[in-house]
């Protein structure tokens, strides 16, 4: 057989593994097909394997030379005894971490086929061959931080060899995706997968002093991962330490210096259980997920800890010999119950809508090993194992026993029983904001809905609105989102900075949305903010950018002002009912506005605030282009406007007669008081 093979160890008359044409082989999740090829013009009739490439190991250095006296035409498949198996992809809820192992599956696929009748009998790992080999004194566990560790069970085991797992070992582990490594860490992964408890082997002779604390560290603490990188610790991460190190990130990932080696001969094995909460923010700090963080950030059941210990060690002394030394080390303060769930018959039969006869039922719940406490004719007292962390009230368990009698069994019935549904009103304010959406999506405008966090930067240097008064998160996804908006500027910035981005240049946006701020010392509050020194207020804003209208000759080159957004802001006062007569407006400068102008309230609160943002402003958000922006306060416009109505009033019976008036006025006279100083002369003007 002519094969062209370009690998470093190849040699003549060596035993190798071949894949033929035709074979098929995968690559990850890809499958592909051998076939004839050439290669540096050589015809190739197959190809030679490497480790990886037939799914026994992980090497890719050179083929796989097998010992000279291997039968040749034997099947890989033989060789290496593989046995026919099938590989099960589980997706599980985030409420079922009692699901994440083999035997949590098992367990419900035993009670799902005990209903239906067949004959299964679920078996746990038995651990009655546990024994102490040696009474020598183990390592002691001296202190454990409760809050973040509710338990912590510990065990040493001494003399034993690490080396390679066996087939049988290896050959689990690699059907699951998992890379074997020696046969104690192995061992620590099996039994993970196996009962969903995670363990953790340190090197015994690497923990200075003999024996381990549970604790914090101080802050700025360096620590090396198994995966060469240092990391620095928070005073809040939860540490498994020694007389003077840490040694391991608890619950998350092991240290580079404590882990079993090739030349580990005594083993500390932890089994422990930690608090989700620390679990859960220390991995997202650090940007790890591992198989252990998964399941300790879901909440697991401290009272198996000792049991999983226990196949640990069996499974140790089998593969890698050794003697169990000492007593099993545990320190747990405050045990943790079965949780009490009463449950009626009658609940389980309106609920479902069909009656479950009781023997149903308690077999159902036996099968899931929910424990009946007590029994009545009326219902059952319920002791629901602790892993059960989504079980917690009758309706739970009722969702468990439909999900195991199955949901197609129930039967539908004949008539459908309905209440009748009416249309709640909605307050005055959402009538009132669809109202005026409706209009301004009629003018042309395009609502935008922007996050509500944005970036501490834009309000650094601000006078008008200063960073100080950002509401500040403690824990922010990223330096992108830290504060809460004061403005609904920025994120209407962001959305026409992206359009002019993607070629679209003529503008209209309008958005509704809150706003929050912190409230200056001594700074009178509003009667319905929820929270002493902070302002929550809901506002309007309108966007203007690029030329009035789209495809005209006539209008080609004429460009959105100012004035067309305090005509579209008018409009909004007039349609909510804003009398005009009643505001005071005022124009001003700014950082934020080169030209801008308020409406305000004559008692100086503010409803609107309008004008041409500030170049600086706009470059900082890559725009290029002029920006009009106005920002309505939607909390003052309720507050300040009464009901608007709809006036009736008859046709004129003679044609309306203009006349025109020029005034020559000082340039310091506003149109307001014109306005104002003739309406007071006589309502008609």
């Amino acid at each position: 057989l002519k094969i062209v093979c370009g690998a470093p160890n190849v040699a003549a008359g060596q035993m190798v593994v071949v894949a033929v044409i035709g074979t098929k082989l995968y690559d990850g999740d890809k499958e592909f097909v051998i076939k004839k090829s050439k290669i540096r013009g050589e015809e190739s009739f197959g190809m030679i394997c490497a480790e990886d490439e037939i799914g026994v190991g992980a090497s890719h250095d050179g083929i796989i030379v097998l010992p000279a006296d291997t039968p040749v035409g034997l099947p890989a498949a033989e060789y290496y005894k593989v046995e026919t198996d099938h590989v099960l992809e589980v997706d599980i809820t985030p409420n079922r971490v009692d699901a994440t192992s083999h035997y949590g599956v098992a367990r419900d696929l035993a009670a799902y086929l005990q209903q239906r009748g067949t004959p299964v009998a679920l078996q746990r790992p038995s651990t009655e061959a546990f024994s102490i080999d040696d009474p020598s004194p183990a390592i002691p566990i001296e202190s454990v931080d409760s809050k973040g560790c509710p338990r912590y069970s510990g065990l040493t085991i001494r003399g034993v060899t690490v080396r390679e797992s066996p087939e049988w070992l290896r050959r689990r582990l690699t059907a699951i995706g998992l890379r074997p490594i020696n046969n104690v860490v192995d061992v620590t992964n099996y039994v993970l997968h196996e009962l969903g408890q995670p363990l953790h082997a340190f090197d015994a002779a690497k923990i200075a002093g003999s024996r381990i604390q549970v604790r914090t560290m101080p802050a700025g603490t360096p620590f090396t991962t198994l995966d060469g990188i240092e990391r620095t610790l928070t005073a809040d991460d939860l540490m498994i330490c020694d007389a003077e190190k840490p040694m391991c990130i608890g619950g998350v990932f092991g240290g580079l210096d404590s882990g079993v080696t090739a030349s580990t001969t005594d083993v500390f094995l932890e089994s422990a259980c930690f608090n989700p909460t620390w679990i859960r923010r220390t991995a997202r700090r650090f940007g790890l997920s591992t198989d252990a963080s998964f399941r300790f950030e879901r909440g697991l059941d401290p009272n198996g800890t000792i049991e999983v210990l226990k196949r640990a060690a069996l499974l140790i002394r089998e593969v890698a010999g050794g003697r169990i030394t000492g007593e099993i080390q545990d320190v747990y303060p405050n045990k943790v119950e079965p949780y009490a769930v009463d449950i009626t018959y009658r609940k389980i039969d309106e609920t479902i809508g069909q009656t479950i006869p009781p023997e149903t039922v308690k077999s159902i719940l036996r099968s899931l090993e929910i424990e009946i406490a007590h029994e009545t004719p009326e219902g059952l007292s319920l002791r629901v194992p602790v892993y059960r962390i989504d079980v917690r009230r009758d309706v739970d368990v009722i969702e468990d026993i439909l999900r195991i009698y199955g949901y197609n069994n129930v039967a539908f019935d004949d008539r459908v029983q309905s209440t009748l549904s009416y249309r709640t009103p909605t307050d005055r304010s959402q009538r009132l904001e669809s109202l005026i959406s409706e209009q301004l999506c009629g003018a042309g405008f395009h609502e935008i809905m922007n996050n509500s966090l944005t970036r501490r930067a834009n309000y650094e240097g601000l006078a008008t609105m200063p960073a100080d008064a950002c509401v500040t998160l403690m824990n922010p996804l990223s330096a992108d989102l830290n504060v809460m908006r004061q403005t609904l500027l920025f994120g209407g910035l962001q959305t026409i900075a992206h359009n002019i981005n993607h070629k679209q240049r003529n503008l209209r946006f309008f958005e509704f949305g809150n706003c929050y701020m912190r409230r200056a010392e001594g700074q009178s509050a509003e009667a319905d903010t929820p929270l002493k020194g902070f302002e929550e207020e809901h506002r309007l804003g309108l966007w203007l950018s690029g030329t009035r209208t789209e495809n005209s000759w006539l209008h080609a080159d004429e460009q959105t002002s100012v004035y067309e957004l305090k005509a579209y802001v008018e409009n909004i006062l007039r349609r909510v009912g804003v009398d005009e007569k009643k505001t005071v407006r005022r124009t001003f400068t700014n950082e934020i506005y080169s030209s801008g102008m308020t409406i305000e309230t004559a008692a100086g609160r503010t409803l609107a605030t309008f004008g041409i943002v500030d170049r600086r402003i706009a470059r900082q958000a890559d725009i290029d282009t002029e920006v009009s922006f106005a920002e309505l306060s939607w909390t003052a416009l309720m507050k300040e406007t009464r009901r608007a109505t709809t006036v009736f009033s008859e046709i004129p019976k003679f044609p309306e007669v203009r006349r025109d008036l020029a005034l020559l006025v000082d340039t310091a006279v506003t149109f307001a008081q014109i306005e104002q100083t003739a309406a007071e002369t006589d309502r008609k003007l």
